[in-house]
């Protein structure tokens, strides 16, 4: 199955391609299609993902995967969440909003920098597809107070891995890609995919 992959995010990508390899599609990213990235209006990481997987499915006319994630800070509110990618402003990159968010938790003691990163996976076999297939996963850790790590992307640098005493731009891919939310999510969509979309755990 040929299938658009709606993100231009290079890091995102690979973990994408790492993670569903050997499940028999052929994934092509959206900027090699010339699809324009999605106005992400939504409200919530599953609306967001179902967005941007209708987005590229309606401009090239193939079944599309999506997925919307972010960071939610305890101490923030849940911030940065659905606003994580665009956290320091529009266009911002990795390291301003890395910035922002260690200026947001100056003074905030170790015990209170909780969070956790949320990941939702959307299918749709086309544009309208009325049966979406939606698979979530969670990640939970801490917030470092210096970044650590040049592995990964995003806030990667500045979440503690519990347990671990490392960040998670300082873990293995192969075991990042085995734990996280991202990892997680996806792992329960290739279990959907195996069983022929049937439904299976960690999927709505």
């Amino acid at each position: 199955m040929r299938v658009v992959v709606a993100t231009g995010n290079p890091g995102k990508a690979r973990e994408l391609e790492a993670l569903l390899a050997g499940l028999g599609l052929e994934l092509v990213l959206q900027s090699e299609l010339g699809v324009p990235p999605a106005e992400e209006t939504g409200a919530s990481f599953v609306e967001n993902a179902l967005i941007k997987a209708r987005h590229a499915a309606r401009h090239t006319g193939l079944a599309a995967l999506a997925d919307d994630s972010g960071l939610a800070v305890d101490a923030l509110g849940g911030a940065p969440g659905v606003r994580s990618a665009r956290y320091a402003g529009p266009g911002a990159d990795d390291a301003a909003n890395n910035r922002k968010l260690l200026e947001a938790l100056a003074g905030v003691p170790p015990e209170r920098r909780t969070a956790r990163f949320h990941c939702v996976i959307a299918f749709v076999r086309s544009a309208d597809d009325p049966v979406p297939v939606l698979c979530q996963g969670v990640w939970e850790g801490r917030i470092l107070q210096v970044p650590r790590g040049s592995g990964g992307f995003g806030y990667d640098p500045l979440f503690e891995v519990p347990g671990r005493g490392l960040s998670a731009a300082e873990l293995d891919p192969a075991e990042k890609n085995r734990i996280s939310h991202r990892g997680r999510a996806l792992a329960a969509f290739a279990a959907r995919l195996r069983a022929g979309l049937a439904p299976a755990t960690g999927c709505i």
